[in-house]
């Protein structure tokens, strides 16, 4: 009100009349003015009212018609509708200094009600015929944030000046908010942060506005390009970056202490985290330490997930291979009872399950060799074979050794039988014949030689008692046979 308040008084002034103000005993001012009449002029009256609510606010409180008997001027008063006004609002607030001044000065200088103000004149001082409806017009326009309206540019005098201030007035606020509207674009949206709005012959309060908006910019750009810039160390994997409390000696504030706050948080939380899993897998994965367990406090979400996820392969993995071990433990110690019982799937689950077949194998190979080696060896149940099926490799191989060994004992003994049975027979025709090594092969010497001596005293003895009983031949003697006495 405090520049809206003077351009009116000047207005009005420039038509060669008044604009009167005069207190109120319930509150608020009374504001009169004068305007030349004009055939052409619509039945129009105004009261500026000043509330005690908000004594900075100018309402148009009703419509008047001008007295058609004064070709002169007519005088508007309002006292009544602005007396409803005020009964609606009594708190009293602070006022603009430049409206309680230009008030005072109205009141002090108040014109009386009944003088009526001469017309203005056309040629310079006036608006003239209808000018103040252009003037309504493009205020009007202005107020609601409409800079496409002008006043006319050939006015002369007061009038032109105040045109011309009030063009000017205007082509200000459209290029502020025209300025506003790029810098909102080219920085909110387009992310271009070095921009700054710039308005050329802006002053005063109108630079500190600017000035304002780019403050404004760049406390909101700061803390941004530092949540960038750590974030940015975060995706490349380094957690040594946190976002600094103070920008440019000034404390970080607010919602953006607390965007920090949790920012920084969040990479605390990192570190302890990879920290943990680091620690978990090294002593898991590199140096055996099986049981670890990571631990990261103050964690939730997604991040508790994660230690739970790393925990649970840390217990997976120890509880497999404890298993594991402790079969194969068994096995070299010849217990073959044992097998893998842990709940696993995948790889883990192969190697389980070829493990346990290993077992499998190894326990019926064992049985078979034992049934061969009872049967054979303590029995004396000759020809038995070893066979353990889906065996291959080496346990094959071994199965095909015990049976060889079997093969062999059974041939052997039962050669020597043989032999061992036609001596007792009286059959001295048969010597062991089997292909054999070593002390088998000794006692098969031994056998074969002894049949060769048994034949050769058959033969002596026979000669003998053939010479002496039959042939009468009576110094008969035996040859020496290389036998012992």
């Amino acid at each position: 009100m405090a520049w809206g308040l003077s351009i009116s008084r000047s207005i009005i002034e420039a038509h060669g009349n008044h604009l009167t103000a005069t207190p109120n005993s319930d509150g608020g001012v009374t504001f009169r003015f004068a305007l030349p009449p004009s055939d052409a002029r619509p039945h129009l009256a105004a009261e500026v009212a000043k509330t005690s609510e908000n004594p900075q606010s100018i309402r148009t409180l009703g419509e008047f018609g001008y007295d058609k008997h004064d070709h002169h001027s007519c005088w508007c008063d309002c006292h009544n509708a602005r007396k409803t006004m005020a009964k609606k609002k009594t708190a009293t607030t602070k006022t603009n200094p430049a409206t309680t001044s230009d008030i005072a000065t109205l009141v002090a200088d108040k014109a009386p009600t009944s003088t009526k103000a001469p017309a203005a004149s056309v040629a310079g001082n006036g608006f003239g015929f209808g000018g103040e409806g252009r003037l309504l017009e493009v205020l009007t326009a202005f107020g609601k944030g409409d800079f496409s309206k002008r006043m006319p540019l050939d006015e002369i005098g007061v009038v032109g000046k105040i045109y011309d201030a009030l063009n000017n007035v205007i082509d200000l606020c459209q290029n502020q908010a025209s300025e506003i509207n790029r810098v909102a674009e080219v920085v909110g949206r387009e992310g271009r942060f070095t921009q700054r709005a710039a308005v050329g012959g802006a002053t005063g309060a109108w630079a500190v506005s600017i000035n304002a908006v780019n403050t404004l910019i760049d406390d909101l750009v700061q803390p941004s390009t530092e949540v960038a810039r750590v974030i940015s160390a975060v995706a490349k994997g380094d957690l040594s970056q946190k976002m600094a409390l103070e920008i440019e000696g000034r404390p970080v504030t607010g919602e953006f202490l607390q965007a920090a706050n949790n920012l920084n948080t969040m990479v605390d939380q990192l570190n302890a985290f990879a920290s943990e899993v680091t620690r978990v897998a090294v002593e898991v994965g590199s140096q055996g330490k099986l049981g670890g367990q990571a631990q990261v406090k103050g964690v939730s979400g997604t991040w508790q997930d994660l230690t739970n996820s790393v925990n649970t392969l840390a217990q997976n993995l120890t509880d497999q291979v404890r298993d594991i071990a402790s079969v194969t433990t068994a096995v070299a110690s010849g217990d073959l009872s044992k097998k893998i019982t842990v709940n696993v799937k995948g790889e883990v689950n192969d190697l389980k399950n070829t493990i346990n077949t290993m077992v499998d194998r190894l326990n019926a190979f064992s049985s078979e060799v034992t049934r061969v080696a009872r049967e054979v060896g303590t029995e004396g149940i000759l020809g038995g074979q070893a066979k353990v099926e889906g065996v291959a490799g080496t346990w094959q191989e071994l199965t095909e050794n015990v049976n060889a060994l079997a093969s062999n004992l059974t041939a052997q003994v039962r050669d020597i039988a043989q032999v061992t049975t036609a001596v007792a027979a009286g059959d001295l025709s048969k010597k062991i014949t089997v292909n054999v090594k070593g002390e088998v092969n000794d006692l098969k010497n031994t056998i074969n030689t002894m049949v060769d001596q048994l034949n050769a005293f058959s033969s002596e003895v026979t000669r003998v008692a053939l010479e002496v009983g039959t042939e009468g031949t009576a110094n008969a003697h035996f040859r020496q046979l290389g036998v012992a006495r």
